[in-house]
């Protein structure tokens, strides 16, 4: 397993984004949220709910936020003028000698320009963004980032190295200079796997690499990274290192300090690197912890070292239900005081407790609820009140037996506050929707902020 050469990931993102992803908002451009004669459904093939009738759910907005579905904001046009691009001659004619591929198309610097802030997608959509990008440049290899980096030294150009375009932070967002080339270094395309080692349980990657396909590639070989944020899908592991992310499953895995063992990064001085893979010396200050966090600012990340696991021989998914917000986060207290927290525990209050059951084209969770618990023994016996139930979902990985008498524990502690199983089958869905409820976005209309954007 030692002996390993570098493996190309086939990446989610293609060069031309716009062909697969959304130009004014998050996820795939194919899946989005639908109105149309009377219906709701969330359009699309790669999410569970895909192609299902969503009328519950569009109630609950309606009577939520008192809208009016008839009277649905028109869906933003793509712009088609863009500003011109600030050219550096003697810079693009490095990038070229170099054999670095590169664009000035007006829509590959747009879909670069942004994160995923509110403020981000408004501008977007209303075509408020004065300065974007003037160059995207795309290297492969480290080698690539070292000759682009030495290129903006030599002819003072601005980089912005980027991965996802899922910041929130503001940090991709291009500032308003108008005196230097900006130019966006997309990273998507250096995603090899460059080895593995089973006997040290560490592997190396090239860090434009998305979450998702990191998972995919380590479990063809029987591992896990184990780091999930909410935005897994899209984010790369050069991203969580320069946000110091952290996951859904950081109970078990780590943060992303705590799994990232090395990493190699090019900066304005020359390339820097620790000499030994080693999760912990002694002495001397550590550089990699000024990079968690750094978004970017110090220098670009191209490889990491980072732990991995075997893949957990058993996933498994639960919820419970608890009466109130108070109680459901004295329950997560004690669960943490004896240290007994499941890779993934979320509390969820009670708007989003009906909004992400609703979410389930036959709304189980909600339905199970009332009707298989009996609403009476809810609301008379356990004193429930339905305005007021939370939802804790959780998620239980490792060997059977632990695994079961983990759970065990944890039920235990649920039983002193009155809590109750919702079942796996909504453990499983409450986690899964987190990838879907992203695609809800904010639309500003006459002054009030909802939370769903139909088109």
């Amino acid at each position: 397993m030692d002996k390993f050469e570098p493996r190309k990931v086939a990446s989610v993102f293609p060069k031309r984004r716009q062909d697969m992803f959304r130009w004014d908002g998050w996820g795939y451009k194919d899946c989005k949220f639908v109105y149309r004669d009377g219906y709701m459904t969330f359009v699309g093939n790669r999410y569970s709910i895909c192609g299902q009738k969503l009328d519950n759910f569009r109630d609950w907005v309606v009577d939520m936020f008192k809208i009016d579905l008839s009277k649905i904001n028109p869906a933003a046009e793509p712009p088609t003028e863009f500003p011109d691009p600030l050219c550096n001659k003697a810079f693009m004619v490095g990038i070229s000698e170099a054999g670095i591929d590169y664009s000035e198309d007006g829509m590959d610097r747009t879909m670069r320009c942004h994160g995923q802030t509110l403020t981000d997608v408004e501008s977007l959509r209303k075509h408020k963004y004065k300065r974007i990008p003037d160059i995207v440049v795309w290297p492969t290899c480290h080698d690539h980032v070292v000759q682009i980096v030495e290129l903006a030294n030599a002819h003072d150009v601005a980089l912005i190295p980027v991965g996802g375009n899922t910041s929130v932070s503001l940090a991709s967002t291009t500032p308003t200079i108008y005196d230097r080339t900006i130019a966006v270094v997309d990273m998507t395309q250096m995603n090899r796997l460059m080895w593995v080692s089973e006997e040290n349980l560490t592997a190396c990657f090239e860090v434009g690499i998305v979450g998702q396909d990191i998972e995919r590639e380590l479990g063809k070989l029987g591992f896990t990274l184990g780091h999930e944020p909410d935005s897994h899908e899209f984010s790369t592991l050069g991203g969580w290192i320069a946000t110091r992310a952290s996951g859904m499953k950081k109970n078990r895995y780590g943060n992303i300090e705590d799994i990232v063992v090395r990493v190699k990064m090019v900066t304005a001085k020359g390339v820097l690197e620790k000499q030994f893979t080693a999760p912990r010396v002694s002495i001397g200050p550590d550089f990699d912890h000024m990079i968690f966090g750094s978004e970017g600012t110090y220098g670009i990340v191209t490889e990491a070292v980072v732990k991995i696991r075997y893949a957990p021989e058993v996933r498994r998914y639960q919820s419970l239900v608890f009466s109130d917000f108070d109680t459901g986060v004295h329950f997560l207290r004690e669960v943490a005081e004896q240290q007994l927290q499941p890779p993934s525990m979320r509390l969820i209050d009670n708007i989003q407790f009906k909004c992400g059951v609703l979410l389930d084209p036959a709304a189980r969770w909600y339905t199970g609820i009332v009707e298989g618990l009996k609403y009476f023994y809810l609301t008379k016996v356990c004193g429930f009140d339905m305005d007021r139930i939370v939802a804790v979902t959780l998620l239980f990985e490792g060997d059977a037996k632990a695994v079961a008498h983990h759970e065990q524990e944890v039920y235990a502690i649920a039983k002193k506050y009155g809590g109750i199983k919702g079942g796996e089958h909504n453990g499983k869905k409450g986690y899964m929707l987190t990838f879907v409820v992203a695609y809800i976005r904010v639309s500003v209309a006459s002054g009030v902020v909802f939370f769903l954007m139909v088109f």
